[in-house]
């Protein structure tokens, strides 16, 4: 667990679908300016708890807490205004444009008249400056590529100026450019204002090199939290993923570094 106060707390948390049980008893906290990469196999329940943190999805035991008071309890509205979302969904039904849509992170702050004002354009041009998708600005959604999107999103998160987001596998669709420059700026947004990420990834090597902290998941449960060093073992992981694999030291970062064993 992490020493500073935390922003976002999860305490014996179970949840599930149609009676159907996916999460059993998680527990976790993230502090301000701190990444925790939420890691596990398809199927651990990665996406159900970034629902729960989120407020989205009821919890049947347990609770979660934003900013020391319970998420359940919490205006809807007051809660968006602190914290964002990423789902996997990077499509829309609709042809928005790339401008409109980073505009939706604003509507949490606006007014009674729902207007977008001067600075919300201007936040919302520089969330696209800091993904470099200023020149995309007024095409649609739909024509444009699917890691553009994701930056998109992400960008819509950024304008939403929370202090926790929660992304669901942020990095899909980038290509490895994009996908530094996206953790990058996560690194820069966490220094700068103090925004802590909750984030799913199925890269294990991009979760040991950029998140403070990691929790891997197994069939709803946590296996293990703490530091990647601590978390990413050759034990842990072949118990959690059923396979064998090689875990060494990143000659370069002095990252962990996991790889398949060699058959």
């Amino acid at each position: 667990m992490s020493a500073a106060k935390p922003v976002l707390t999860a305490r014996g948390v179970e949840a599930g679908y149609h009676g159907r049980k996916v999460l059993q008893q998680v527990s976790l906290e993230v502090a301000r300016g701190e990444l925790l990469a939420i890691v596990g196999p398809n199927g651990a329940g990665k996406s159900t708890l970034l629902k729960v943190l989120s407020g989205a999805l009821r919890t049947w035991a347990g609770a979660v807490e934003l900013e020391g008071r319970a998420l359940k309890n919490m205006d809807r509205r007051d809660v968006a205004r602190r914290l964002a979302t990423l789902g996997q969904e990077s499509g829309s039904a609709f042809a928005f444009t790339v401008m409109e849509m980073v505009l939706m992170g604003r509507a949490p702050h606006l007014g009674a008249m729902r207007l977008e004002g001067r600075r919300d354009v201007d936040i919302a041009q520089q969330a696209l400056r800091s993904f470099d998708l200023l020149p995309l600005a007024a095409r649609p959604i739909n024509e444009i590529s699917g890691g553009e999107r994701r930056r998109v999103l992400l960008a819509r998160v950024l304008a939403q100026e929370p202090q926790v987001a929660l992304l669901d596998e942020p990095t899909a669709f980038l290509d490895l450019k994009h996908a530094a420059e996206i953790f990058a700026r996560l690194e820069d947004l966490r220094a700068e204002r103090g925004m802590a990420v909750v984030a799913t990834l199925h890269d294990l090597n991009a979760a040991a090199l950029y998140a403070d902290r990691i929790l891997l998941l197994k069939d709803g449960a946590a296996v293990a939290c703490g530091r990647p060093q601590d978390v990413l073992t050759r034990d842990n992981l072949q118990t959690v993923y059923e396979t064998e694999v090689y875990v060494g030291r990143n000659p370069v970062t002095g990252a962990v570094a996991i790889l398949p064993a060699a058959r």
